[in-house]
């Protein structure tokens, strides 16, 4: 038995999230990532294969590189193969792009040490139809260096409540957040955060908050008010899933509480 630790990306868009749901529409199942891989393994297995991911996406939520592990009773299959074999049996809107052998012990959701999403805003007109599916347009051209004074107290240890979604079911609000910041990306303006793990909605509810923020004129101790302040009512307007990716998933350095 080998433990298999695999890198994928994925197109959101017609997605219910990663998580497996089997009962989610008036007890009928729903599309997901999760469940689509779990059906190619077993097709590739003959027999039904768990599959563990490091972070569940929510639904419209796109990847670029999440990862997931299984355990494989098959010796015969190169490493290597394994993208090739998988791919075979998932749709276009899932790719595996890397397989790699792992200890027993490790688990792709308990071993990860930080996660890095990007989040895609076009600032202008008319993206091209190629690229809607995976912007948040907007109208307006923001002040990248507001948003980056803003986005500087996004560091460290810290209750990240006023950007929980309700409903989420984390057992505290504390996150610690590594780099938090904006950039230009052609004619998308780019807001990428790394932190070990994230609250539901967290990243869209804090994107969705600074954009607001500096449109309305307000200022970096504005929002460090709002964050101090742990209400969720407190916050902006959350930007829609279509501009979100789980960029990167990393296994490397300390490994702080959730």
């Amino acid at each position: 038995m080998r433990n298999i630790l695999l890198t994928l990306s994925y197109d959101g868009t017609d997605f219910c999230g990663w998580q497996r749901q089997d009962r989610a529409d008036k007890g009928k199942s729903v599309r997901t990532v999760q469940a689509e891989l779990e059906a190619a393994l077993e097709k590739l297995h003959k027999m039904p294969v768990a599959l563990q991911g490091s972070g569940r996406t929510d639904s419209g939520v796109h990847a670029a590189g999440q990862a997931a592990n299984f355990f494989s009773p098959i010796d015969s299959i190169p490493i290597e193969r394994y993208p090739l074999a998988i791919n075979a049996f998932l749709p276009q809107d899932i790719r595996i792009h890397e397989a790699r052998l792992v200890e027993d012990s490790f688990s792709a959701r308990f071993s990860a040490v930080s996660r890095t999403y990007r989040y895609f805003i076009f600032c202008g007109n008319s993206p091209l139809a190629t690229e809607t599916r995976y912007v948040w347009q907007i109208h307006h051209q923001p002040d990248i260096n507001v948003l980056n004074e803003m986005a500087s107290f996004l560091r460290g240890e810290i209750d990240c409540a006023t950007f929980a979604a309700a409903g989420d079911a984390s057992k505290s609000t504390f996150r610690y957040i590594e780099n938090a910041h904006f950039y230009p990306d052609g004619k998308n303006l780019v807001f990428e955060i790394t932190a070990n793990a994230f609250l539901w909605k967290m990243v869209r509810s804090l994107t969705g908050t600074l954009i607001f923020l500096e449109k309305e004129g307000k200022t970096a101790a504005d929002f460090k008010r709002i964050l101090e302040s742990c209400e969720r009512k407190n916050a902006g307007p959350t930007a829609p899933p279509t501009g979100l990716f789980l960029w990167s998933v990393s296994f490397d350095g300390e490994r702080r509480h959730i």
